[in-house]
């Protein structure tokens, strides 16, 4: 290449000389990382986060989350959430907030792509069965599940298994915390430390994205209706606030507007509260937030006080409505009968997996890791392979 073309290109040190400059002082810098597991080579023209979110977009466990279940089994309708779409939603969110707060937005887009990539098919309902399964074996956590997927059992690299991620993003992921997700953690990965300001925007942006864009599908789906909601006082002044607008509104474009009203008002009430809990605790390093026993990136007493009814009211009528309960019951049926038969009949699993119990791995975990690793889609395809008379092999 032309030396002078090459002179004008960003390096990676150039990039991370930036990062000093512009973020803040308790912002995790890309060159301050403790590194990898496998040593190799850093790109020259990535940072190290820049390139774990690479990574992780490229991943076989990526691609899966477009037919895993968000709320609604894929094949309910086109339109409805999956993991893919709400994972790409966390990212743009986590993504907004860390750039307003001056963190590593790097990490955070890492971090948020990463979230999910270890949930079984059919959402929580099958992260239940498997638990459940697994109880006698260490259980199932999708978050040590992510970590087992990006350390282990993705094969991307002649000389290490798995992503080979940074140990931030890997901490990350392993210590992803919100009301739906209570993870254990790994010794190695520092139980004891609270986790970085990114890794925290990521778990509430998570939360963020769940409550609003499930009640957007909620109420798309006919199972929510806009009465349930008429109490609700925040639903109730963001509808106000679109409705004073004056416009006539085609419906599906009013509910657009008023979902996307109330992520903004949860997510200028984030940046502030977590600003002010900055000051309140005297952060001035990443060793501070690590050391600080407290969430740092939350809401305001008061948005937590108006977001409960609806989080309530999500749990019991959206989460818990028959339609959802019966998709659940099914998906557990389907998990708990290919578990055993494959427990029982190894030969029934792939070549690959199979050979994996050969070599002296644990059979539970092995069938584990491989229905863990399904869609939806597929996970329904080979109930029917393998119980349907009627259905070819």
């Amino acid at each position: 290449m032309n030396s002078t073309v090459s002179s004008r290109l960003v390096q990676r040190d150039a990039l991370e000389a930036r990062e000093e400059q512009w973020l803040a002082p308790w912002a995790m810098k890309s060159r301050r990382t403790r590194g990898r597991q496998h040593p190799e080579p850093e790109d020259p023209y990535r940072t190290v986060y820049r390139r774990d979110r690479d990574r992780i977009i490229h991943t076989t466990a990526f691609r899966r989350l477009e037919y895993k279940t968000q709320v609604f089994v894929n094949h309910e309708g086109d339109h409805y959430r999956t993991r893919l779409t709400h994972t790409l939603e966390v990212a743009q969110i986590a993504a907004s907030i860390a750039r307003i707060l001056r963190l590593n937005e790097d990490l955070v887009e890492a971090v948020a792509l990463a979230h999910d990539i270890g949930h079984p098919p059919f959402g929580h309902a099958g992260e239940d069965a498997l638990h459940e399964l697994m109880s006698s074996h260490g259980g199932f956590d999708h978050n040590l599940q992510g970590l087992r997927v990006v350390d282990l059992l993705e094969a991307r690299y002649a000389g290490f298994p798995g992503l080979n991620l940074t140990w931030e993003v890997r901490e990350s992921i392993n210590k992803h915390r919100t009301p739906y997700d209570q993870p254990g953690v790994q010794a190695a990965l520092d139980p004891s430390a609270s986790p970085l300001l990114e890794s925290q925007i990521a778990d509430v942006a998570d939360e963020i994205a769940y409550d609003n864009h499930d009640l957007d599908d909620g109420l798309a789906s006919g199972i929510l209706k806009e009465d349930d909601l008429a109490g609700i006082e925040l639903w109730r002044r963001a509808c106000e606030a679109v409705d004073s607008q004056g416009a006539r509104l085609d419906p599906e474009v009013r509910r657009y507007q008023v979902i996307r009203r109330l992520i903004n008002e949860e997510i200028t009430d984030l940046i502030q509260a977590t600003a002010e809990q900055l000051s309140r605790h005297g952060i001035a390093s990443v060793e501070d937030v690590r050391a600080c026993p407290d969430r740092l990136v939350v809401f305001s007493e008061a948005m937590r006080r108006l977001r409960t009814p609806l989080k309530r009211l999500l749990w019991t009528q959206l989460y818990h409505h028959y339609r959802v309960a019966r998709m659940a019951d099914k998906a557990k049926r389907f998990i708990t009968e290919l578990f055993h038969l494959y427990l029982k009949k190894p030969e029934q699993l792939p070549n690959t997996t199979r050979l994996r119990i050969a070599h002296g791995e644990e059979p539970s975990r092995v069938v584990c890791d491989y229905i863990a690793g399904m869609t939806d889609r597929y996970c329904l395809e080979e109930y029917k392979k393998l119980f349907d008379p009627f259905e070819r092999v």
